[in-house]
């Protein structure tokens, strides 16, 4: 399982096998069940996580209790409240786990810790935020400028193993539009 996490720091920093078992050594694996929290609003973060096994959803919730999903965390994804993880301060959405998960989970100190010793490892966080912010500029982009069907083209897309698994009720609330919506584009 670390392997992956391997895979994706070397998809922008090639690192020597005591590099990386340094860097792993800095991460707690933890196991979570379905429903269970990574990260609840009003909580402290203490992780920034990487996804090794399964599905969360990272959310907030309106005044009258629905839900808006804004990002899933697959296999090979990184996920936490950046805000408070980075802050300190307590968290303004939820993750949560829509089924059984594995995650590592790293703490600021170890991450921060890891950018001052090793060049590669920042130059990797560097990277990550860049292309973070990248599609994150795109997602915003997709919601203003695309319809219904595009915008769920482009999920099948990015989520090719798991549109089939994540609930249409959640894929609907992440692309903004209502499960009936939902629905008659499935039957396109």
């Amino acid at each position: 399982m670390s392997q992956l996490l391997r895979k994706n720091i070397e998809a922008i920093s090639p690192l020597t096998d005591d590099e990386f078992e340094y860097i792993l050594s800095h991460f707690e694996y933890k196991k979570f069940k379905k429903h269970s929290f990574l990260v609840q609003e009003g909580n402290d973060v203490r992780c920034e996580y990487f996804v090794l096994k399964g599905c969360v959803k990272a959310y907030i919730t309106d005044k009258t209790g629905k839900d808006f999903i804004f990002q899933f965390g697959t296999e090979d994804w990184w996920i936490t409240d950046r805000e408070a993880f980075f802050k300190k301060t307590k968290a303004t959405h939820n993750v949560d786990c829509i089924e059984d998960c594995e995650v590592l989970g790293i703490t600021l100190a170890n991450r921060e810790k890891l950018a001052s010793e090793m060049h590669k490892y920042e130059h990797f966080l560097v990277m990550r935020a860049n292309l973070g912010y990248v599609s994150l500029l795109k997602r915003i982009q997709s919601m203003i400028m695309e319809d219904a069907k595009e915008r769920y083209e482009q999920f099948i897309e990015q989520y090719p193993k798991f549109h089939n698994q994540i609930p249409k009720s959640l894929i609907a609330s992440y692309l903004g539009i209502s499960r009936e919506t939902l629905s008659r584009l499935y039957r396109v």
